[in-house]
């Protein structure tokens, strides 16, 4: 043998040596650490599956007591056949019990959802509020129960969030770990809701954490495994939709349909979103101007979905009879359009109202029965080169549901898991990546980010828009009497012209102001009252603040990259 050849042998032996020997090293000072934390995270998901489960029984109970119906999977179909008046009076009541408990339950009368369990991953360190989160679930489910038209997965994510909240005060988890527990329970609660353990996973990380971090991907797995055994263990391995058989695709020439039936669906979707904020607005106008006490805004939604479910049972609850109704095409054209119509006004009372509830099972309903109608139309007028009309059924439940919750990846994976049809995958994508990319350019990216953009919390535009938000001024400035601070007759000098800014104001008010003034510091006040002159703080200094931003984004960086 060579020597080179010998060398070459030696030195890759040396390297393997010292490889293992990290491998050693690394599982000796981490590996009790992170097995640990994964038993955390398996109890998390345990927890939060059993929530979602309860939650879930809880609605099938109420109904089944109130309906009077033995098979609350058919509930519009049983509805139909019972007296106008108890139609009416179910969500009136329903609303009036709402209404109270937010009352009582929360400060501002509004169900706390998936857009708070984003915004606390982003700006809370993955805590949410506990007694405004309970009061919310509680809420949530009366809604459910009582003709609300609105979805379940809102209420399980946030009363999963507060299961993972109350574990980061018990072990005070830092900020990455709380957000690695709310990640866990998110997915274990999603997946325990629909037997879905790949798009609970990656509905944890794509929509909640909004990050594909290795170190996160393990514990959450667990944790969503852990909730679809849940799941399974009291309904067993089932599908949430049974489609009538294999979907054929008329490869190629099809295709381009479901490029339409995307653009379509996304401008669906986008009426959906803006429908509820719409109603929003118009409600908030509605009660101020009439002086509506809070706690009965609930039940004057309530008394409008009574009215219409006279008419249209179909409008009550989550809406899967109706959704399987579409997949399997047993509606018309007509019927598939007035439906969608329906839909989404009795969303957007339901939200505008403040009821509670979700928007994903919604959006599954009117993406299938949008799908539907545009695959009778596609199947009429090609019916040599076209497919199934319940494959257009499929891909516009995928593709309606991916534009509002913005989340094409779990949304794509959700769809199969929920139908079990796994051989159309190439029609659910085509036309979920095209409703995405539109209705993304038509609101601040989705329904939830859209929320919170209405309440000035800026997470669409990333962490560089964001981060500015959780720094208080007062935290970073100078004090007057050190070392380095600003002159203070040069302080004063500012602020006789008006340049200052308060000391519990945060820097994405400080920024703009370096720009406008073109100084290198801002000083810092406490406002008096309206004789009294303010009295300086110190001064925040541009360089300070561009550090401690800098710090944050690199924090950031480091923790979706590991």
């Amino acid at each position: 043998m060579s020597k080179p050849l010998k060398s070459m042998i030696g030195q890759g032996a040396s390297e393997m040596r010292a490889a293992c020997g990290n491998v050693l090293r690394v599982m000796k000072t981490r590996g009790p650490s992170q097995i640990q934390f994964w038993f955390i995270a398996l109890a998390i998901g345990i927890a939060a599956g059993t929530a979602a489960l309860l939650f879930r029984l809880g609605i099938t109970a109420i109904q089944s007591t109130l309906y009077g119906t033995d098979d609350p999977a058919r509930l519009a179909s049983f509805a139909a056949g019972l007296v106008w008046y108890q139609i009416l009076l179910i969500p009136i009541c329903g609303g009036l019990v709402v209404g109270l408990i937010l009352h009582r339950g929360t400060d501002d009368g509004r169900v706390r959802s998936v857009a708070d369990v984003i915004e606390s991953a982003a700006l809370y360190e993955g805590r949410v509020e506990v007694r405004r989160g309970l009061a919310s679930a509680l809420a949530s489910l009366i809604t459910l129960s009582t003709g609300g038209s609105s979805g379940r997965e809102g209420p399980v994510v946030h009363l999963a969030a507060v299961i993972s909240t109350g574990v980061c005060r018990l072990i005070k988890a830092n900020g990455i770990t709380g957000r690695d527990l709310l990640g866990c329970a998110v997915a274990a609660a999603v997946s325990a809701s629909f037997n879905a353990p790949i798009a609970g996973a990656l509905f944890a990380l794509e929509v909640i954490l909004r990050h594909f971090a290795v170190h996160a991907f393990a514990p959450i797995v667990i944790a969503s495994v852990a909730g679809t055994v849940i799941n399974r263990l009291a309904f067993g391995d089932v599908t949430e939709f049974v489609l009538p058989g294999q979907n054929a695709l008329a490869f190629y020439v099809e295709l381009p349909a479901f490029l339409l039936l995307g653009l379509m669906c996304g401008l669906v979707a986008v009426i959906l979103m803006k429908a509820v904020f719409w109603a929003e607005n118009v409600a908030s106008y509605l009660q101020d101007l009439t002086g509506l006490p809070r706690y009965l805004r609930p039940a004057v939604a309530g008394a409008m979905l009574g009215a219409l479910a006279i008419w249209w049972p179909h409008i009550i609850g989550v809406g899967y009879e109706t959704t399987s109704a579409a997949l399997t095409g047993s509606l018309l054209f007509h019927e598939a359009v007035v439906f969608v119509i329906l839909k989404v006004i009795a969303v957007a009372i339901t939200m505008g109202g403040r009821m509670g509830g979700g928007v994903f099972s919604p959006s599954l309903m009117v993406g299938a029965l949008t799908g539907l109608a545009f695959g009778l139309i596609a199947t009429a007028i090609f019916p040599n080169v076209s497919g199934e009309g319940t494959l257009y059924a499929l891909a516009g439940m995928g593709a309606v549901a991916a534009a509002v919750l913005g989340a094409p990846i779990s949304t794509t994976l959700i769809v199969f898991e929920l139908t079990g049809d796994w051989q159309t995958g190439l029609a659910v994508m085509v036309s979920v990546s095209l409703s995405t990319a539109l209705s993304s350019r038509l609101v601040d990216r989705s329904f939830f980010l859209t929320q919170l953009e209405r309440r000035g919390v800026h997470l669409a535009a990333g962490p560089q828009a964001y981060l500015l938000s959780t720094f208080k001024v007062a935290n970073i400035m100078r004090p007057k009497d050190t070392p380095r601070a600003a002159p203070e007759e040069n302080c004063w000098e500012l602020i006789r012209d008006g340049v200052y800014i308060d000391g519990n104001a945060t820097l994405e008010q400080a920024m703009p102001m370096f720009e406008q003034s073109g100084q290198p510091f801002v000083p810092v006040v406490t406002l008096g009252g309206e004789d009294s002159p303010p009295e300086l703080w110190g001064a925040l200094f541009q360089v300070d603040a561009l550090k401690a931003m800098n710090r944050a984004l690199a924090e950031t960086a480091a923790e979706e990259h590991s």
